[in-house]
C-alpha cells in the first residue's frame, strides 16, 4: 500500500488526524526533502525511516521502492507542503504501482491554491490550474493560450519570478484583468493583495517580495 498524505502548507495544526495515523504507521516515508519533513515528524513525535523522493531521484529511487511495496511493506509519500501531485512528484510512482496492483490511498488535506482561489473574490466554480508556467520554453506559447480562457486561472509563483509574471500576464490579458495575489496561506504574515494587475504589479513594484504566491486570474468574457 502507498499512501499519498498531504501536510500542512503553513500553520502545522492544519494537519488531519488520519494522516498522522498514517505517519505513525507505515514502514517508511518518501520525503521531497528528509530534512523538512523531518521538522514535521519531530513535531508529531514520529520516528520512522525516510528517503529521499523528488523530481531529481525518482527515476533512479522508483524501482527499489516498487519492489519493496511488492514485498509487503507499507509507505506515505509526502512532499514539503500540500499535497503531492500538485506541482510536486508523484505521478510516477502512482502509475507504477497502478500498473503493478499496489494499492494507492490518497488522504484529503491541505493544498495552497484552494484557500487562495476560494478567498480571492473571483468565480470559483469553474477553474483551471495552471501550476508553475514554463521558465523559458514554451512560456509564450502557454500565455498566449490563455487569452481565450473563459475560467479563473490559478499559477503558482516563486518570489523571484513574481513581478515577471505578473507583468507578462497584464501584457497578454490587459491591464485592467481582476486578479488576486496570496502570500504565506496560513502563515503568520498571510495576506492576499486584490485588484486589476495593473494594481497588483504596483503593489508588489513597491513592497517587499517574501514566501511563495498562489496568483488567481479572472477568466476572459465572452
Amino acid at each position: 500500500m502507498l499512501y499519498i498524505v498531504p501536510t500542512p502548507v503553513g500553520n502545522l495544526a492544519d494537519i488531519t488526524r488520519r494522516a498522522i495515523e498514517i505517519l505513525a504507521k507505515v514502514d517508511f516515508i518518501l520525503a521531497e526533502d528528509t530534512r523538512t519533513s523531518g521538522i514535521l515528524l519531530k513535531h508529531l513525535e514520529i520516528s520512522k525511516p525516510m528517503m529521499a523522493y523528488h523530481q531529481h531521484n525518482e527515476h533512479k529511487v522508483l524501482s527499489n521502492v516498487i519492489n519493496r511495496l511488492r514485498a509487503g511493506e507499507t509507505a506515505a509519500l509526502v512532499s514539503d507542503a500540500g499535497t503531492p501531485g500538485i506541482s510536486d512528484p508523484a505521478f510516477l510512482i502512482i502509475r507504477e504501482c497502478l500498473r503493478g496492483n499496489i494499492a494507492i490511498s490518497c488522504l484529503p488535506g491541505p493544498t495552497a491554491f484552494i484557500p487562495a482561489l476560494v478567498s480571492s473574490g473571483l468565480p470559483c466554480e469553474r477553474f483551471v490550474f495552471e501550476g508553475f508556467l514554463p521558465h523559458k520554453k514554451g512560456r509564450q506559447t502557454r500565455l498566449s493560450a490563455l487569452v481565450k480562457e473563459n475560467r479563473t486561472m490559478v499559477f503558482y509563483e516563486s518570489p523571484h519570478r513574481l513581478l515577471k509574471t505578473l507583468a507578462q500576464l497584464t501584457e497578454v490579458l490587459g491591464e485592467e484583468r481582476q486578479a488576486s495575489v496570496s502570500r504565506e496561506i496560513s502563515k503568520v504574515y498571510e495576506e492576499t493583495i486584490r485588484g486589476s494587475l495593473a494594481e497588483i504589479v504596483s503593489h508588489f513594484s513597491n513592497n517587499p517580495i517574501k514566501g511563495e504566491f498562489v496568483i488567481v486570474v479572472g477568466g476572459g468574457v465572452g
